[in-house]
């Protein structure tokens, strides 16, 4: 088929916009052949340019003196943790493509991220994901007509279903340990779930690499699978709008293969060592054309591409296929004069392709040949983020539905006279239950460095040959950054580190995958806007740079955008794995404490309207996220971690989804072989409902021997923080006032086999 005639209209067929195609124009003196369009289109694209959010992610924190290299400035991530070790660590979305196509959507999200870890020089060590479905249970919250219909529930069911299969397949074939995540289910999801994929890997500082081009006449090499019509155009894909017309672009989504990807990852990790690499890049979101033309930006020089070389699937791919395929498990990598043999026999002996297709040369372009014509001579520099890529700086405006919102009278909800059902029925709830359903389906344990398993506040990993360990845990709560975007994105990291900290680890950096609808939309820019403000203020006081991450934009169907949904990928560190803490109850007779930076006489009582109780009674929340002070929380965090190091303290649990019942719960049932239950004496200053199912920020359950009270209670004044003893670790219930009486046995059946008997519906 020959290449239409190049217009304005097959501009914006291909995503661009009128004065971007204009702006084409001018940069070549001449109008693109199909080829050139295609190129800009893909690295124009929002997935690629970040055009719409780059002005306001450069107002992150983006340094600090662990970071190794700047943030974005490669694959990943890069973060020292001493004795000539470093961390490579990113997460990234796949939301479209697992809208159309759950599993490949998301197995390709797995294997993508992994690339980038690896493409460093790191081997991966593990894998959390983040995600969001719409509701999938039945007949619940009957109290609003706007939810989903049962036929949207089913279908919500099998988009779950097979985007844990998915992600299950492929880390269970790598080898790499599925070890944390998150899921929650909302009817803003419906149409457009999100599937973000993290992944950490460590490297040693000697041994990193680098996605820069360099050396004029070095020779350009593709390596890994071949090249199908698989993914092509997929990064235009995911900067658009969910549709009607998104499920006949499923040959937008890639098709992965976990075994060639570990291969992949063998002879990648072994060319990087053997010294013969000047840089390598994934070949992921626009393949072919987003790794020449990066790598050449960042290098200051160019690249000559022969297509005919390039290892295909398809003979009768065209010039434009090739160069916007996204077919996984490829990598390009420039390779020092002379030292072709050397990566040739690698991946020979690992039976994968590894074929010279052209080479850098001096000038800022790329130029690709195919069939003996060129195809497309086009500038690097003008193709790139922080090049020649558009910037726009978008509208903003207040959300009216926020000013609705903000209406809500907490006294409007009619107290309940029996909470023992309420634990029950928040125990039970999809956003809260255990998800060991999800988690069993992972390999969690696979090269034996897991501590702390899912299904814990973080979970944990030795590095093995020191006395290290990393905590690491992705969090967001799309409801509170909906009802409020500046405090819910703070809460976002604040709750993050939390959960590292319940474990012993000191927060030390983050990435970040940033979920929202239309960027043309000024009330979801103001969402962006002030997510990104909240998120970098924290950032600063807990001096956790953002390391990189992904933009996700237009997550929004014809009938709505999902909560805005900035997910945090938290890195803490462990410096000796003997104090490695959890979250359960350990030991008859041993005191329970509630340390906490807040004054819980002066709750916001309109936050209840954010809570998972509020969503079990309501549905749609209401009123205002939870306040946080990060300067209140950064001092109780680090009170918590001098505690745990200073072994006056037996377990930790923060209060999050649910409040402080439910969170008292998990520490009774959350070891199945040694649950204890509790007896808590608690003083009420609100409502009872209120007091005990608030999400309350910068707050933690604790248990200690009894003797140690005294020591926690001087730490904790230091700092001008509240430690009040609250209870007692006894028992086989869950025992709270008068109010609260409950066998271990029923917060177990509740807990732990709600979502197994949900699925099996």
């Amino acid at each position: 088929m020959s290449d239409p005639e190049i217009n304005l209209e097959v501009a914006k067929s291909l995503g661009l916009l009128e004065d971007e195609y204009e702006r084409i124009l001018k940069i070549l003196g001449r109008i693109p052949s199909y080829t050139e369009l295609g190129i800009f289109s893909v690295m124009w694209s929002e997935h690629c340019s970040y055009k719409n959010s780059i002005l306001e992610i450069k107002k992150l924190p983006r340094s600090g003196k662990r970071l190794l290299v700047s943030a974005g400035d490669e694959n990943a991530g890069l973060v020292d943790i001493g004795d000539g070790l470093a961390v490579a660590f990113k997460i990234e979305s796949h939301n479209h493509p697992s809208a159309v196509e759950p599993y490949q959507g998301a197995a390709t999200g797995v294997g993508g991220i992994l690339r980038d870890i690896f493409t460093m020089g790191a081997r991966p060590v593990a894998a959390l994901n983040s995600l969001r479905f719409g509701k999938i249970d039945f007949g619940n919250n009957s109290n609003n007509s706007n939810n989903s219909s049962d036929e949207q529930r089913k279908r919500n069911k099998f988009l779950f279903k097979n985007v844990v299969k998915g992600i299950g397949d492929y880390g269970n074939c790598f080898g790499v340990p599925t070890i944390s995540g998150e899921v929650y289910f909302e009817d803003c999801y419906n149409d457009n779930p999100l599937v973000n994929a993290m992944a950490v890997g460590i490297v040693k500082h000697d041994g990193t690499a680098t996605a820069e081009a360099g050396g004029i006449g070095n020779p350009v090499f593709i390596v890994g699978s071949s090249t199908g019509k698989d993914g092509i155009h997929g990064a235009t894909f995911a900067s658009e709008e969910i549709s009607e017309d998104s499920e006949s672009k499923r040959p937008n989504v890639q098709v992965g293969d976990p075994f060639t990807e570990k291969l992949l990852l063998e002879a990648t990790l072994e060319l990087i060592k053997s010294g013969a690499v000047v840089g390598i890049q994934d070949m992921g979101a626009a393949g072919i054309t987003c790794s020449t033309s990066e790598m050449s930006a960042k290098g200051k020089c160019g690249m000559e591409i022969n297509l005919d070389l390039v290892p295909l699937r398809d003979n009768d791919m065209s010039s434009y296929e090739i160069m916007l395929s996204e077919s996984q498990e490829r990598m390009l990598v420039v390779i020092e004069k002379g030292k072709e043999k050397i990566a040739e026999d690698i991946f020979n002996k690992w039976d994968l392709n590894c074929v010279e297709i052209g080479n850098v040369i001096k000038e800022d372009r790329i130029k690709i040949y195919y069939k003996g014509k060129l195809e497309a001579d086009v500038p690097a520099f003008e193709l790139v983020l922080g090049g020649g890529a558009p910037v726009n700086v978008r509208e903003i405006s207040f959300p009216k539905y926020i000013e609705e919102k903000r209406k809500f009278d907490p006294a409007s909800i009619n107290e309940p006279t029996d909470l023992n059902q309420i634990v029950l029925k928040l125990l039970s709830s999809p956003n809260i239950t255990n998800k060991n359903w999800v988690y069993e389906q992972y390999d969690t344990q696979v090269r034996t460095n897991t501590v702390v398993l899912p299904g814990s506040d973080a979970s944990v990993i030795r590095i093995k040959e020191t006395e290290k360990a990393l905590s690491v845990k992705v969090d967001c709560n799309g409801r509170y950054v909906y009802l409020n975007p500046f405090k819910g994105g703070m809460i976002a990291v604040c709750e993050s580190a939390r959960n590292v900290v319940c474990t012993g680890a000191k927060p030390i950096a983050i990435t970040n995958c940033l979920n929202f609808g239309n960027p043309y939309n000024p009330e979801v820019y103001y969402q962006f806007s002030e997510a990104l403000k909240g998120i970098g203020d924290a950032c600063k006081i807990l001096d956790t740079p953002v390391t990189g991450g992904n933009v996700s934009f237009y997550n929004q169907s014809k009938d709505h955008a999902v909560y805005p949904t900035p997910v945090i990928g938290m890195l803490g560190l462990i410096e000796n794995k003997n104090n490695i803490m959890t979250s359960h109850f350990k030991n008859e007779g041993d005191i329970v404490i509630l340390i906490s930076g807040i004054d819980l006489n002066i709750i916001n009582e309109k936050s209840i309207g954010s809570s998972e109780y509020f969503r079990l009674l309501k549905n749609e929340p209401e009123g205002d996220a939870p306040d946080i002070n990060p300067v209140v929380e950064k001092e109780v965090q680090e009170i918590i971690l001098k505690l745990i190091e200073s072994s006056y303290i037996k377990s930790a649990h923060d209060i999050s989804d649910g409040g402080l019942a439910i969170a008292l719960a998990e520490c009774c049932i959350m070891d199945r072989n040694n649950s204890i239950g509790c007896e808590i004496i608690y003083n009420y200053t609100l409502r009872k409902d209120f007091e005990l199912f608030s999400e309350f920020q910068s707050t933690f359950i604790v248990s200690a021997d009894a003797v140690n009270f005294e020591k926690i209670s001087e730490m904790a004044l230091q700092k001008n923080l509240k430690a009040e003893k609250i209870g007692i670790v006894s028992g086989k219930n869950l025992k709270i006032n008068n109010d609260i009486d409950l066998h271990l046995e029923e917060l177990n059946e509740s807990y732990f086999n709600s979502l197994n008997t949900l699925m099996k519906e």
